[in-house]
């Protein structure tokens, strides 16, 4: 069975082809929160990081979540995938059910309230940016494939296992890739 193929847009994921050596995108997947012309803006979703948000910012709230690497790009900055919707002022949906950023000061009291769960936000440090034709060429040289997403699959709990997991669901021909050792030359 062979997957369907996806053009880029917002709210569709990117998984990185078996070799891709960048330390950041390595057997990643990152789901696209803006697509166009000026660019590209994404945050790879499959990168749990061993700290937590509170171990980062000493002024927030108590709130047992992990942090996840986002990307290279403002790697001192934090962004944030949430289905709180309009109740975060500024915030913009992704995908049915799924917003990025919005009113930071604003999700901290809700949280100070106990009105969010660490199931409904996930944080991020830096994100993944592409400059206008940047992530064309990347797809043209077979970096990426393109494929949808669940929003249970972009907040789950396996988020480590989702490169695999999205591979065998996109049938035999991408599902043969998490058999492939990181390095080919160890092939």
């Amino acid at each position: 069975m062979k997957a369907p193929q996806y053009k880029p847009s917002q709210g569709k994921i990117l998984i990185s082809e078996p070799f891709l050596g960048d330390f950041y995108f390595r057997r990643s997947v990152v789901l696209l929160a803006d697509y166009s012309e000026e660019g590209s803006f994404g945050l790879i979703l499959n990168k749990p990081l061993e700290v937590k948000i509170n171990d980062v910012l000493k002024d927030f709230p108590a709130f047992d979540t992990k942090l996840f690497l986002g990307g290279p790009v403002q790697t001192e900055s934090l962004f944030m995938l949430h289905t709180l919707g309009k109740k975060i002022e500024a915030s913009m949906e992704v995908m049915k059910g799924l917003f990025w950023g919005g009113n930071f000061d604003q999700l901290k009291e809700m949280i100070l309230e106990n009105q969010v769960s660490p199931s409904e936000v996930r944080f991020y440090i830096g994100y993944s940016g592409w400059e206008p034709k940047q992530l064309d060429q990347e797809l043209e040289k077979h970096s990426w494939v393109v494929s949808t997403t669940k929003l249970d699959e972009v907040l789950g709990k396996s988020a480590g296992n989702l490169w695999k997991n999205t591979l065998k669901k996109m049938g035999s021909e991408y599902a043969q890739w998490i058999n492939y050792p990181p390095d080919p030359i160890l092939n």
